[in-house]
């Protein structure tokens, strides 16, 4: 009697997986085709995590929001000469974030994430994203011209197709933006590779690698969605970025970090 029960147990456990073995692959979405032949990204999109404050995993903290981080193996690959430069930035977020406290321009990857949506808009020599967030733009050749020869807050995009995903490179930084609200950061250096690529009618998996020989000990990943707003006659509005001042932490101290 023992052993047949045993054996129902071993039958009720193992059942699902072999269920699961045979059931067949879920078929790879396809995505709509532009005009011109390319796999259609067009429209409005937003990430929705809290990455904008912290790509790690954090607490909730005054008024940010918790998260479980979207970096992949959960931790950024600092070099040890560069992590207490990330601590002091975290120490002075509130007044040293270049795009929170002082309106430079997010920079590539952090645009992408900011809580703002943003609109992707295609031709056959280029794509171009719109951002909500300080009226910032954004162009991607895709027409095989090469990187300028220039700095820029957002860098230098120059994009290509593999399959259905776009694949951006981005090059040609300057070191005055961070990665979040958090510290997180980097060089001149940097070198970025985005892919973005429609996974369904309603979702875009935007992938990210970052390298920075000054900064990080290797090369290093993260990812997260965009979603496609729904809401009937969407459209970007307005933000403007105000610079929050070099009083800010002693109005933040007297709980009225509004007031000028």
């Amino acid at each position: 009697m023992l052993g047949m029960a045993a054996g129902l147990v071993a039958l009720f456990y193992l059942a699902p997986i072999s269920a699961a073995r045979q059931a067949p692959a879920e078929k790879a979405y396809t995505p709509p085709i532009t005009p011109d032949g390319q796999p259609d990204l067009q429209g409005f999109w937003q990430v929705l995590t809290t990455a904008s404050w912290d790509i790690e995993a954090h607490q909730a903290r005054w008024e940010e929001p918790a998260g479980l981080g979207v970096v992949e193996g959960e931790e950024i690959p600092y070099l040890p000469s560069a992590l207490a430069k990330k601590r002091e930035n975290f120490e002075n977020r509130r007044i040293a974030d270049p795009t929170s406290a002082n309106c430079v321009m997010a920079g590539v990857p952090r645009i992408t994430y900011m809580p703002f949506p943003l609109r992707i808009v295609q031709t056959p020599n280029h794509t171009a994203i719109l951002y909500e967030y300080d009226h910032h733009s954004r162009t991607i050749y895709t027409n095989g011209t090469r990187h300028n020869d220039f700095q820029a807050y957002m860098g230098d995009s120059r994009g290509r197709w593999e399959g259905n995903t776009l694949v951006v490179d981005v090059t040609n930084f300057t070191d005055e933006t961070w990665l979040d609200a958090a510290g997180n950061y980097h060089s001149d250096a940097l070198h970025v590779v985005e892919r973005y690529t429609r996974t369904s009618p309603d979702i875009i998996t935007y992938e990210v690698t970052i390298e920075d020989p000054k900064v990080f000990s290797r090369p290093w990943k993260m990812s997260m969605f965009l979603y496609r707003r729904q809401e009937r006659r969407f459209r970007l509005l307005e933000y403007e970025c105000h610079a929050l001042g070099n009083d800010f932490d002693e109005r933040f101290a007297s709980g009225r970090p509004d007031r000028r």
